[in-house]
């Protein structure tokens, strides 16, 4: 009989996960979702780069100002059919605003721009707003007046035309629904160190780290007649947990491997390192660093990164490694450990992919006029959005 790996139960405080990361979605348009979270949501395109898995696919990373903050990612897979929201599924995203007469400023937006939402009510005593885009992906807007956990690190995009004191800060607590949500909250709980904090009908609150609205995930009961999930577009393909850096990632590899969870090993994604896990049919975690990832790390040693220094780069968002934080999101970027010195299958990796213009990421929004969920329609993906009265 093989040797059973001894299991460390306790988590050390300082490897303790430091609450959401990232989460990823699938759209049916690049150019759609750009436009959507520009000029409506008022978050920027930090990094514009490719599926590091699928080349012919588009990865978008939405942020605050800072990149570190309200990372909401996207993929375009191409031919994909329209996703189903059920039972074993990441049902739903939050972002974190300042205070609840923030929820009435974006009550009134979403009114303005014709986006899908529903009343402001309470989560475990947090004011929230459920809304949805044009592909009917679900998101929740919840406002941190009366958050218990840590503030937010983020600020509002500055060029966005979002007053400063209601935009988008951070991300908040991510819904998951599942089948067997005794077995997934085992795993919350034994795997990963999250503390249960509470019932409210058919939602189970989990906390790690310092909870709060920063560091929950909310666990959902399915009900018994409820559909099956399926990706597509509108569905959301993963969530991220943070640690701190790819030392404390190393750890979270090896506990995971010791209680036989699927798994991927580590992943150098550049802009940060990562452990993918399946914790339930249908839903995939991923432990992310706060750091940049090991490749771009090491180009910040190698002196030929865009800060100055690799102490720099420990506190510098990983979009902003291999371009400025000026320059990134205005074209395509492609990790160097993807196609070294290739730049032949980097020209062909490009020109695969669908149409869409962000030369203007970087524009200042804050005197334009609110765009309409027509008007995101509306724009044929790779024209400047001018062109769209």
């Amino acid at each position: 009989m093989a040797e059973l790996t001894k299991i460390e139960t306790k988590i050390p405080e300082n490897l303790t996960l430091g609450g959401v990361h990232h989460v990823t979605a699938i759209t049916s348009s690049a150019q759609k979702i750009y436009d959507f979270f520009t000029n409506i949501l008022g978050l920027r395109l930090a990094k514009l780069t490719v599926n590091q898995d699928d080349y012919e696919t588009y990865h978008l990373f939405f942020t605050e100002e800072d990149g570190h903050g309200a990372d909401m990612t996207f993929f375009d897979f191409k031919d994909i059919p329209k996703g189903n929201h059920g039972v074993n599924n990441i049902e739903r995203a939050s972002f974190r605003v300042p205070t609840d007469a923030s929820l009435d400023y974006w009550t009134r937006r979403f009114d303005n721009a014709h986006v899908k939402h529903g009343e402001i009510s309470s989560k475990f005593g947090q004011k929230t707003l459920e809304f949805e885009d044009f592909d009917g992906q679900l998101y929740q807007l919840i406002s941190d007046q009366n958050n218990s956990g840590d503030d937010s690190k983020g600020r509002s995009w500055q060029l966005s035309n979002v007053p400063q004191e209601h935009g988008i800060t951070g991300l908040g607590p991510v819904f998951v629904k599942v089948e067997n949500a005794e077995n997934l909250r085992t795993i919350l709980e034994t795997v990963f160190g999250f503390r249960y904090a509470g019932q409210e009908d058919d939602l189970h609150l989990f906390e790690v780290a310092n909870g709060g609205n920063g560091a929950a995930l909310i666990l959902q009961e399915a009900g018994e007649k409820e559909a099956y999930a399926y990706q597509g577009y509108g569905t959301i393909h993963h969530l991220a947990l943070g640690t701190a850096n790819p030392e404390t990632l190393n750890y979270w590899i090896e506990r995971i491997k010791a209680f036989r969870l699927p798994h991927s090993g580590l992943v150098d994604r550049f802009y940060f390192s990562s452990e993918y896990v399946r914790v339930a049919p249908g839903v995939l975690f991923e432990i992310a660093t706060y750091t940049p990832g090991i490749g771009a790390l090491d180009m910040a040693k190698s002196g030929l990164g865009a800060v100055d220094s690799y102490e720099e780069a420990l506190i510098t968002s990983g979009f902003w490694i291999d371009q400025t934080k000026e320059e990134s999101g205005l074209s395509l970027s492609l990790p160097p450990h993807l196609f070294p010195g290739d730049e032949a299958t980097k020209a062909r990796t490009a020109a695969s992919l669908r149409p869409l213009d962000t030369s203007d990421a970087h524009r200042d929004r804050t005197k334009d006029e609110l765009w309409t969920v027509e008007k995101v329609l509306e724009h044929k993906a790779g024209t400047p959005a001018e062109t769209v009265q």
